[in-house]
């Protein structure tokens, strides 16, 4: 059997973002918890707030380390694997990587190495702003990338240029401002605090239930479901917010989520549960719930959302104008060098020239688009709906984890208002439980963003089958196996490196509580400022 490059690619591409985004999440929820840890340290100068900053800390960094190194092998692909795309979009994709690697391995980084060895050779406040730093600058990395991915999503403030064949930019701040890429970037960092909140709190409900640092562990869950409850909660408000954009940028996602064939008319259910028959385009025992879907997809209660089936119709309209569009620029290119123009091309690139990589999406089938034929416009259309199953199911998990999450958070909380947060052992073994969810949780929401693009690298611009680099499958095949390797032992060192701080539990601090700040000295006694 012959080895399919792009198939090779995708599958490279996407074990090492996977296995990426297994740091990414924590360190985005880690660092803004230490922050808030040493803030409350630096307010009451209690000790123990400082012994949890550093041992949180700790574990931040091992997961930070781990990250770092993952993540470099990523940006490497576009270039490796990828070339024509990095070839094609380069002039806007590479602005925010290149942004992004600075902040991550320069600023960061340094704020990090100062945070670890900085605690006696700084002030208390010195210090507290370093921590800051680490945790504004971790999320502003996330920022950068998630720009970057907006763009490939919802490609604004760009146009193609016929004469150099690639995607320039036309507006930067479109591109900074993307709404989807910010409504992406909020959801992506509340669920890595949310993340975070569900680790520090199974962490500490371990520790509880062995008995030990209990109170460290009972303070470092206070701070985990109050910052977790937020988090899980804003996690579902931006989800409405990615939900609606979806219908707005990406239509055929939307319905592939939802595995609605047929268009849904206003206003549109929610399918809670069903088994998406791909084959007969139909979905079984289907448990839909009125009017939800149309609230979060249109914000109205008279809009319907486009069905799959809909949807491939409009995709052979857009194909059979992307062909007028691509014939017109070929018989451009040809005349180059000739003089003007045909105007009457120009004004087919003009009209159509949106549709062209709707074009493209005939290569797999035809050696030249001018020339498919309509049994070849039709696969084109269908290969239009990516997999309805696995994004199905795919969201449905992530959902259904994220109510989970505010519930157990809101049920800790409360204990925790009250202090009786070990009054509960059944719930304690619960937050342990839980630990991994929010991982699988995140690891499904990426396969909804990312497989739910298909067929398109860049969204309605340029097909994923044209983008790749002229390699052999045999050398990707063999980068895939060494990856898989390499990510394997370094995902086994994580774990056993996480496992062993967190048995050794947090280093003792004998040493008084620190003033409090703002405080002055009064005959041997400590009196607040006037």
């Amino acid at each position: 059997m012959e080895l399919d490059i792009v198939a090779l690619s995708r599958l490279q591409f996407a074990m090492t973002a996977l296995y990426h985004f297994l740091f990414v999440p924590l360190t985005l929820g880690l660092s803004m918890i230490i922050a808030i840890m040493e803030t409350t340290y630096v307010m009451t100068g209690r000790k123990i707030w400082r012994q949890m900053t550093k041992f949180w800390g700790t574990l931040f960094g091992i997961n930070f380390a781990i990250g770092v190194s993952t993540g470099i092998v990523m940006e490497f692909q576009f270039g490796m694997n990828w070339s024509y795309y990095s070839h094609y979009v380069g002039d806007i994709f590479g602005a925010p990587l290149a942004i992004e690697g600075l902040m991550a391995f320069f600023l960061e980084a340094t704020f990090v190495g100062l945070f670890f060895f900085g605690w006696d050779r700084m002030s208390r406040v010195a210090h507290l702003i370093i921590t800051w730093c680490v945790a504004i600058g971790s999320n502003l990395s996330a920022l950068w990338i998630l720009i970057a991915n907006g763009w490939m999503q919802n490609p604004v403030g760009s146009a193609f240029n016929p004469v150099t064949m690639r995607m320039e930019v036309t507006n930067f701040f479109e591109v900074l401002t993307n709404p989807v890429a910010q409504a992406k970037f909020v959801h992506t960092v509340s669920a890595g605090y949310v993340t975070a909140s569900v680790f520090v709190l199974g962490v500490g409900a371990w520790y509880v239930l062995k008995g030990r640092h209990v109170e460290l562990a009972k303070r470092s869950m206070t701070v985990a479901c109050s910052f977790g409850l937020a988090a899980a909660l804003s996690v579902v408000v931006l989800g409405d917010e990615s939900g609606y954009l979806t219908t707005e940028h990406q239509k055929m996602k939307l319905a592939a989520i939802e595995s609605m064939w047929e268009t849904e008319p206003a206003p549109a259910s929610f399918t809670l549960f069903g088994i998406p028959d791909t084959a007969n385009r139909e979905t079984h025992y289907a448990v839909k719930i009125p009017w939800v879907m149309g609230l979060i997809g249109t914000r109205s209660l008279d809009t319907p959302i486009e069905g799959i089936n809909e949807l491939v119709e409009h995709g052979k309209t857009k194909i059979e104008n992307g062909i007028q569009a691509y014939t017109a620029l070929q018989n451009m290119r040809a005349n180059m060098g000739t003089g003007t123009p045909d105007p009457a091309d120009q004004a087919l690139m003009e009209e159509y020239g949106n549709d062209l990589g709707y074009a493209y999406l005939l290569k797999p089938f035809v050696d030249d688009p001018a020339d498919a034929t309509p049994a070849q416009i039709e696969q084109a259309a269908n290969s239009l709906v990516p997999p309805v199953g696995p994004l199905f199911w795919s969201f449905r998990i992530m959902v259904g984890a994220g109510f989970l999450f505010i519930a157990v958070m809101g049920v800790f909380f409360y204990l925790s208002t009250r202090r009786r947060l070990d009054s509960h052992r059944w719930l304690l073994h619960l937050a342990v439980w839980i630990i991994p969810l929010p991982w699988i949780a995140a690891e499904c929401g990426w396969i909804v963003a990312e497989l739910g693009r298909q067929p398109w690298i860049i969204e309605g611009i340029l097909p994923t089958a044209l983008a790749v680099s002229s390699l052999g499958a045999s050398t990707v095949l063999l980068t895939i196996i060494g990856f898989v390797g390499i990510y394997t032992v370094l995902f086994i060192v994580e774990m056993g490196l996480m496992l062993a701080a967190i048995r050794k539990g947090p280093q003792p601090d004998n040493g008084p509580d620190m003033p409090v700040l703002g405080a002055r000295r009064v005959q041997g006694t400590m009196a607040p400022a006037e």
